[in-house]
């Protein structure tokens, strides 16, 4: 309604208006529109995008989680699923910040919230050293609650900040991981879940996908044409 106020029917009328005007009524982006429609460049170009220095994996569970064994299968789920992106990307990490938590909606329900990080000897970004990791973040702040009241968490998740090519990551001189047995056996498990799927291969720890009693739910997901070739429209002659 503002750029037809000011006599704009077309996208020459827009590249032809005087761009103060236009800043006051569309902010700094209009202007920037204008600019680039008379082939000015406002913003840089990454040619090569810049590594993500970060990346976490976490989820709210379908239903209120009470008991270790399945707080530690979701970690090792995320971790999982963490060590696949940083695969995808050729880096890899030293630590790893595991936390799951109650609800504050549950307000009639005792609340806590858990995070600790665990060190890794070097960067790596495979899947069994990372729920490796995130399990013992569980074992090490894992309490049972006080009274007859269970704490009842709704969410975890494993988090990193610190990532690196992994290639180029320093080697440790004491509990050295075996790359060299690694390398293969993630790219197998990779090559298995682009073949037949996400989730097709995982390992034990992280439990079957559809065996999963805490796995989020999707059902007001938009169908995944694109990659998931079950969820594709039947059609009928």
């Amino acid at each position: 309604a503002k750029i037809t106020a000011m006599g704009v029917d077309s996208v020459a009328d827009l590249r032809d208006l005087d761009p103060r005007p236009v800043r006051k009524a569309m902010t700094v982006v209009g202007e920037r529109i204008i600019h680039e429609l008379r082939g000015v460049s406002c913003l840089p170009l990454e040619l090569v995008p810049a590594k993500r220095k970060g990346c976490a994996v976490t989820r709210s569970f379908s239903c209120r989680v009470e008991d270790r064994a399945n707080v530690e299968q979701a970690v090792a789920a995320h971790a999982t699923r963490l060590g696949e992106k940083l695969r995808s990307e050729g880096l890899g990490t030293d630590q790893l910040t595991v936390f799951y938590h109650t609800s504050t909606h549950d307000r009639g329900d005792p609340m806590r919230s858990v995070s600790t990080t665990v060190t890794l000897p070097e960067a790596t970004n495979d899947s069994l050293v990372l729920i490796q990791a995130a399990q013992l973040g569980v074992a090490r702040t894992w309490r049972e609650a006080p009274g007859d009241r269970p704490w009842r968490y709704s969410k975890a998740g494993v988090i990193t900040t610190d990532l690196m090519p992994l290639a180029a990551s320093p080697r440790a001189l004491i509990g050295r991981l075996d790359r060299e047995r690694s390398g293969p056996l993630m790219a197998a498990m990779d090559a298995c879940n682009s073949r037949f799927g996400r989730g097709s291969v995982v390992p034990a720890r992280a439990g079957l996908t559809e065996k999963r009693t805490w796995s989020t739910k999707f059902e007001m997901r938009s169908p995944r044409y694109t990659t998931q070739v079950a969820e594709l429209p039947t059609a009928h002659a």
